[in-house]
């Protein structure tokens, strides 16, 4: 019940933004003031830099009567923050931001005269930055790149997703990219037990796994680096926007059904292999329902269609990695539940192109785990055995890939 109140709460709230009343922020990532700015150069530019906690789908676009540059996120929170202290650009009359639509929150920057977006990109490394720069144009150019506008960002709905091309598999040469997924954030903590959440445990877990990835010469990335709520689909933005080869998503969840324990490894499936399975898909996807993040109808037909051609190679590239996974959790002498591979319908593992496994490191339901996951050696010894899995995985499917390209 204390979870629901909190979910109203944040339904309620309003922005305080010049914008119209709208559903409190659900945030993927917030602005640091500290190295977002608006600078203007010599020759007229304007260059806009917005630090981010961590990368974000965006767009930009033009806008006329008046002129305007229009940036819209999902989401980024700027909650508290004066637009004013972003710097002053002559070009640039008014700064405003706030709530769009839902799942969505905008910039605005009213122009004083014609201008077109000249460059715009997202760096997505340590310090994650969103960065744009306008320069001056005729009349005519301005009003050829405003009526190019998106026609769904005109009318302020979001428009239909842009998926890139798979990208290549990774064949040793470079370092294996591993995108960490602690599970749960935010106003969705998770499982809960003796004071203990399921989100904060994986985000300290997590933390403590890519330092071991790291060490042993890998490159890792955490979807959230710390307690707020990350969208499902997000997740697996974050995941293609990082390049990874693998997406590991951490969890401990509980299971009143019935006795689980030890550490369970799932794979994508359309068809849970036990109810229990299929009980864990629904619970992770309804947190986002809760959260406000409509799950239903996420693939159409043609998409769908298309994905499952690229999973065709993904998915037993998955297998593989689970039968390491286990392989290597077991040689380490840590429990494993007596079903440790199973399969569900779980959303954060429905990238096409990236192999995607979910970790049950424990369940919270379960006294024996949960003291487990509050051991430092334990969690040690697990980190260890799945970055040597990762390792022995990685050996195996880039030789398969040098194999198919003879």
């Amino acid at each position: 019940m204390q979870r629901i109140l909190w979910v109203f709460a944040l339904v309620v709230l309003a922005f305080g933004a010049p914008f119209a009343a709208a559903d409190e922020l659900r945030a993927l990532s917030r602005l640091d003031m500290a190295r977002s700015s608006v600078v203007e150069a010599a020759d007229g530019k304007v260059n806009l830099t917005l630090g981010l906690s961590q990368p974000i789908p965006y767009r930009a676009y033009l806008l006329d009567a008046p002129p305007r540059l229009v940036m819209e996120f999902s989401e980024l929170d700027f909650a508290g923050r004066d637009p004013g202290l972003l710097g002053h650009a002559g070009p640039i009359t008014a700064l405003s931001w706030g709530a769009g639509e839902p799942g969505w929150t905008r910039l605005v920057a009213e122009l004083a005269g014609p201008m077109a977006i000249e460059t715009t990109g997202e760096s997505t490394g340590a310090e994650p930055a969103i960065t744009l720069s306008l320069v001056p144009v005729t009349i005519a150019d301005f009003a050829a790149r405003v009526a190019s506008a998106p026609i769904n960002a005109r009318a302020g709905l979001p428009d239909a997703a842009i998926v890139a091309a798979p990208r290549r598999r990774q064949t040793g040469d470079t370092p294996l990219v591993v995108v960490l997924d602690p599970g749960h954030g935010g106003v969705d903590p998770g499982a809960e037990a003796e004071g203990l959440t399921e989100a904060q445990l994986m985000l300290g877990f997590a933390r403590e796994l890519k330092e071991v990835l790291v060490r042993a010469g890998m490159r890792a990335v955490l979807t959230r680096e710390e307690d707020v709520f990350v969208p499902l689909e997000a997740r697996m933005s974050a995941a293609r926007a990082a390049g990874a080869d693998v997406l590991l998503s951490l969890h401990a969840d509980a299971l009143a059904e019935g006795e689980a324990v030890g550490a369970t490894i799932y794979l994508l499936a359309t068809e849970a292999s036990d109810a229990a399975s299929a009980r864990l898909a629904e619970r992770h996807d309804r947190a986002d329902l809760l959260a406000g993040v409509d799950l239903a109808g996420h693939d159409d037909v043609v998409a769908e269609v298309l994905m499952d051609l690229a999973r065709a190679e993904t998915q037993p590239r998955a297998d593989g990695l689970a039968v390491a996974l286990q392989a290597a959790i077991l040689g380490a002498g840590l429990k494993m539940h007596k079903k440790p591979v199973q399969a569900a319908a779980f959303s954060v593992l429905k990238s096409p192109d990236i192999p995607s496994l979910l970790l049950e490191l424990g369940f919270m339901s379960s006294a024996a785990d949960r003291a487990r996951l509050t051991d430092p050696a334990w969690r040690a010894t697990m980190a260890a055995a799945i970055a040597a899995a990762l390792q022995a995985w990685a050996v195996v499917d880039a030789a398969e890939v040098r194999y198919l390209r003879q």
